[in-house]
């Protein structure tokens, strides 16, 4: 179930807004082409609307505890980190961020599973 909420929005817009100096960060990529997160955007007003509408998506899922991803996005590439209680998360958090106009990859691989207690 998913509920709407105008201050669910803004606050994740906030949260994006703590991480957007890594976007601007200017770094050598000169030679190396694969894209991460600490690399610098060629769209940074892009990635910045694509970040906050994913960690507002993600906050807005009930199956998905959204405060606990962090969220970047470079070059249209979004990056997920953070650890979530299940597999059934992990799954949700990549199809939603996925399913967002502009993301042209997801990078899940520090997206992890809590070890059980």
């Amino acid at each position: 179930m998913r509920i709407a909420s105008p201050l669910a929005a803004l606050f994740a817009f906030a949260l994006s807004m703590s991480g957007l100096p890594a976007a601007f960060a200017q770094t050598d990529t000169a030679t190396d082409t694969k894209t991460t997160a600490y690399e610098a955007s060629e769209q940074p007003g892009t990635d910045s609307w694509i970040t906050t509408k994913v960690k507002a998506d993600l906050l807005i899922t009930e199956e998905v505890k959204g405060l606990d991803i962090n969220v970047t996005t470079t070059n249209g590439v979004v990056t997920l980190s953070g650890r979530l209680d299940n597999q059934a998360q992990v799954d949700k958090a990549i199809a939603i961020a996925k399913a967002i106009k502009g993301v042209t990859a997801v990078d899940s691989k520090t997206l992890t599973v809590k070890p059980a207690k």
